[in-house]
């Protein structure tokens, strides 16, 4: 039986991606490297809509969240942490442990930033360093009103705007540059296609300016010293080589479909998906969802883990449960990356059939149905 990959990353990798991948390794100190990394660098600012330079981590995007924090920062510094599911709380967390004051802006799992409630505790206080928020918050599917954010922070010279767009950098529009956002960190295995270990940062020059003062300790996630060697196409550590390799040819297809229709391509597959789902007669959980991943409430008297495990075990799809708070509540559905129409209505038909398994009261081919209509009426626009 064919495996698909519907999860919220990883994602499923292109043919053309892996067979990339699978040469033979190179030297990373070569001129042949330095072309590949310089290929990508200059790619990246297109995908990130940014002049700034976008920094190469190996690691995953945890290791970016890390990286904006020790960067920027120096012990006792306040920073806003957006709190509105599992990933924000990581952030949060993080830089708790780095010793930063961090006053946490607690949102109910499911709803987005309240602008007027931000701007409150900007002016509270005054003396923040930093707002941190998620663009798309991956443990509930929730997409927050980041070009707003931009505009209400922008202007606040002592204060920067991070964002973790790891689950939403490449699939929905992004504009780094306009918007005013400082760092944007991001993760190779969501829209671009590849496995887990290698995350992205872009740096504004308000943020390089905190970066001078910074006095958090920093080694491995030197964002100067990695500037200082990827300036010149090579990097201050070993990189993950045969991971960029692969980049450089995800960032082709990228820019190949071109932003235009990557971002609408995702936008129609995920009203598809959205759409389907309130054909079944099931909620969606998050009150702005994302164009990357559908968050559903399960269904009264079904364990949203069983959903998980049996669609696996029996139709070979993997979808994702809930995290934490969230555990047997509701499961997620990935639409992102290399998914394409008939990607989608297989998830469809899969969940169908493993609610009816279940006992949930339903007429199969509701929600494929609806899809396509969906998917047929997006596809002549």
């Amino acid at each position: 039986m064919k495996y698909y990959l519907m999860a919220p990353g990883p994602s499923t990798i292109p043919e053309r991606v892996l067979l990339e991948m699978a040469k033979p390794i190179i030297h990373h100190r070569t001129q042949r490297f330095e072309a590949v990394l310089g290929k990508v660098r200059a790619q990246l600012k297109q995908i990130f809509q940014t002049q700034s330079d976008v920094l190469l981590f190996s690691s995953v995007g945890s290791g970016a969240m890390e990286a904006s924090i020790t960067n920027f920062f120096s012990p006792g510094d306040q920073v806003i942490a957006v709190v509105s599911g599992k990933f924000g709380e990581r952030w949060a967390d993080q830089a708790v442990v780095f010793g930063l004051d961090v006053v946490r802006y607690e949102i109910e799992w499911g709803k987005a930033v309240d602008l007027n409630r931000l701007r409150e505790l900007l002016e509270k206080h005054p003396s923040a360093k930093a707002v941190l928020c998620q663009a798309c918050e991956t443990s509930t599917g929730v997409s927050h009103p980041i070009k707003e954010m931009g505009q209400l922070i922008k202007s606040r010279s002592n204060t920067l705007f991070m964002v973790d767009a790891i689950t939403a950098m490449g699939i929905y529009d992004i504009k780094t540059d306009e918007w005013g956002l400082d760092v944007v960190i991001s993760g190779s295995q969501k829209a671009f296609m590849l496995p887990p270990g290698l995350s992205m940062m872009s740096v504004s020059q308000k943020a390089w300016e905190f970066n001078k003062v910074s006095k958090l300790p920093k080694f491995y996630f030197n964002a100067k010293e990695e500037a200082k060697a990827q300036s010149k196409n090579t990097t201050h550590f070993t990189p993950a080589i045969s991971i960029i390799q692969g980049l450089s040819i995800s960032l082709d297809m990228m820019l190949e479909e071109g932003l235009p229709r990557l971002f609408k391509r995702h936008a129609r597959l995920a009203k598809a998906t959205r759409e389907s789902v309130k054909e079944m007669g099931l909620e969606l959980w998050a009150a702005l969802p994302s164009d990357s991943i559908t968050a559903v409430k399960t269904p009264s008297g079904i364990d949203g883990e069983k959903i998980v495990s049996h669609m696996a075990q029996k139709y070979n799809v993997t979808i994702i449960g809930g995290q934490d708070q969230l555990k047997g509540k509701i499961f997620r559905l990935g639409h992102m990356g290399y998914t394409g129409e008939f990607d989608v209505l297989a998830m469809i038909g899969a969940t169908e059939m493993t609610l009816k398994d279940l006992g949930h009261n339903l007429t199969l081919g509701k929600g494929v149905a609806r899809a396509l209509q969906v998917l047929h009426q997006e596809l002549k626009s």
